[in-house]
């Protein structure tokens, strides 16, 4: 990259805030939510008043199960999110925050939006106190996901196999 590239990419994440979703985010969350399944092909859309239920439950229910961080764009309009949970054990006692969803709208992709949301949770890591890593999954056949981390510097890691069961079918 070009040193006014980069200049102008900073320049442009730098319109957007991140921050912690609240619970004036429930409603844009629920159609962020749509918008990233059908961005992974999904047709079987759960109806709004559902996605807003669960999302409120997910995030701000007692206990939370889980968090996140949310992109604001200028116009104050929610345009990406991370969301993610702490899980334990990690390496002997310790526990892991576990990204489990990263999405920015594709209007701020490039723009280095994604990057500072992974700075984010991993200054969110780094802070509670107990946090040996940052860990998440992509899809071996979602090679735009796959080259973003590696430009962060990330490697990919063989070791598990996934597994995924429905919970009715338990």
């Amino acid at each position: 990259m070009r040193a006014n590239e980069e200049t102008e990419e900073q320049e442009l994440s730098m319109t957007v805030t991140i921050r912690p979703a609240d619970k004036r985010d429930v409603e844009a969350l629920a159609e962020l939510i749509e918008e990233i399944e059908r961005f992974y092909g999904s047709t079987d859309i759960q109806p709004l008043e559902e996605r807003r239920t669960q999302v409120e439950e997910a995030l701000f229910g007692s206990p939370p199960l889980a968090s996140a961080l949310v992109v604001e764009d200028a116009a104050g309009e929610l345009a990406g999110l991370a969301a993610y949970s702490f899980l334990w054990p990690a390496a002997g006692s310790s526990h892991s925050l576990f990204l489990k969803e990263l999405y920015v709208r594709d209007t701020l992709r490039r723009q280095g939006v994604g990057s500072r949301l992974m700075n984010e949770l991993r200054a969110l890591a780094a802070a509670r106190p107990g946090c040996s890593r940052v860990e998440w999954m992509t899809d071996r056949d979602n090679p735009h996901a796959r080259a973003f981390y590696r430009t962060l510097g990330f490697t990919e890691f063989d070791g598990k196999i996934v597994y995924r069961v429905d919970a009715g079918a338990v």
